[in-house]
C-alpha cells in the first residue's frame, strides 16, 4: 500500500463569459500528493491517502471521489475547517500558475500530535509533497511522519514549489534540506530547481542531493523528458513525448505516481534495490513516467492515466 499525505484542494480554471459582472468557475479535485494517490489508484496499487479533511461541500465532493476511485480514506482526520481552493490560470501554451484561498484551511491544519504513532505493516511507502511540508502545523506534523517511518518504510518526496503560498524560499530550502537524506526517491521540476537555486545546473542538484542521501533523483525537464541518477551512480536521461498538450495540471504528479507502480512492479520499493539499478533499469523507470506525464498533458486537469491507457494489463 502507497500513503499520500498532504495536501486536499479544489483547482477551480475560469470558464470565459461574455458578462463582466459574472464569474464562472469549473472545479476538478486536486492537490500535488492527492494526485498521485488518484494516479497510483488508476494504475491498480492500494493507494490511501492522510490528511485533515473538511465536512464542508468540497470536502464531501472529495471523499465521494476518493470512495469512486478507491482511495482508502481510513487515515483521513475530520475537522469543520474550510476546504483549500486554487484559482487556475492557464497561458496560451497550457502552462499553468496558481492563486490559493488556503488561510487556516483543512490541509494546512495537521497536528503533529495527529500523526499515528504507527501504521499497518501493508503501508510500505508514504508519499510527501507541495506546500503542506512548509505550511504549519502541517509541515511540522509531515516531517514527524517522515522521521518516524523513514526506518521501515520508502519514502518519496517532490517539493513542488508553490511559493505563492509560502514565498520564502529559504523556507522551502530547508525543508528541501531537512526531507531529501529520508527519500528513497525525491523528484523536482526544473522550474523547482531554478526557483530553489537560480543559476544552478540541474545535474548538480541531482548530485547534491544524492551525497544528502536520496536513494534516487530525478528532475523533469518537461517537452526535453527527465535526467535522474541512483545512488549507485547511473545516471540517465530520456527524451520527452510529441504531444498536443491541453494544459500541464498534474503532470509532474502522474511522473511521481508512475516511477513509485513502477518500482513497485519491478520488486524494487527499497533503496537498496535502487542502488542496484542498471541503466536499462533507470531508463526503463523514466521512460514509463515520461509516457504517463505526456497522457495527463493532453487532457484538461489532472486526469491521470489508468493501466489500459499506457497499454499494460491488469494487474494480477
Amino acid at each position: 500500500m502507497f500513503l499520500s499525505c498532504g495536501d486536499c484542494l479544489f483547482d477551480l480554471f475560469a470558464v470565459p463569459t461574455e458578462d463582466v459582472a459574472t464569474v464562472a468557475l469549473s472545479g476538478r479535485i486536486g492537490g500535488s500528493p492527492l494526485n498521485v494517490a488518484l494516479g497510483l489508484a488508476r494504475l491498480g496499487h492500494h493507494a490511501g491517502y492522510f490528511t485533515k479533511m473538511s465536512g464542508d461541500l468540497f470536502g464531501e465532493k472529495i471523499r465521494a471521489f476518493m470512495e469512486r476511485e478507491a482511495i482508502d480514506q481510513r487515515f483521513l482526520i475530520p475537522t469543520d475547517r474550510q476546504t483549500t481552493l486554487a484559482m487556475v490560470s492557464l497561458s496560451a501554451e497550457g502552462s499553468a500558475s496558481y492563486a490559493f484561498y488556503i488561510e487556516g484551511t483543512a490541509d494546512r491544519s495537521i497536528e503533529p500530535d495527529e500523526v499515528p504513532q504507527s501504521f499497518p505493516p501493508e503501508v510500505e511507502a508514504i508519499h510527501v509533497a507541495s506546500y503542506s511540508t512548509v505550511t504549519e502545523p502541517t509541515g511540522a506534523a509531515l516531517a514527524r511522519l517522515v522521521r518516524q517511518e523513514a526506518p521501515s518504510r520508502f519514502i518519496s518526496y517532490d517539493p513542488n514549489i508553490r511559493s505563492s503560498i509560502e514565498p520564502d524560499l529559504d523556507v522551502w530550502r530547508a525543508k528541501v534540506a531537512e526531507l531529501v537524506p529520508f527519500a528513497g526517491l525525491v523528484k523536482a521540476s526544473e522550474e523547482d530547481i531554478a526557483q530553489l537555486y537560480p543559476g544552478r545546473a540541474v545535474d548538480t542538484v541531482v548530485g547534491e542531493w544524492l551525497a544528502a542521501g536520496a536513494g534516487m533523483a530525478v528532475v523533469t525537464l518537461g517537452e526535453h523528458g527527465a535526467i535522474g541518477e541512483t545512488s549507485g551512480g547511473v545516471a540517465v536521461k530520456v527524451p520527452g513525448r510529441a504531444i498536443r498538450v491541453e494544459d500541464t495540471v498534474g503532470a509532474g504528479d502522474t511522473f511521481q505516481a508512475a516511477m513509485l507502480a513502477g518500482l513497485k512492479e519491478r520488486g524494487a520499493l527499497s533503496r537498496s534495490a535502487i542502488a542496484g539499478f542498471t541503466r536499462t533499469d533507470a531508463e526503463g523507470l523514466l521512460a514509463f513516467a515520461v509516457e504517463a506525464a505526456a497522457i495527463t498533458c493532453t487532457r484538461k486537469g489532472a486526469d491521470l492515466p489508468r493501466r489500459e491507457d499506457l497499454g499494460l494489463p491488469p494487474l494480477a
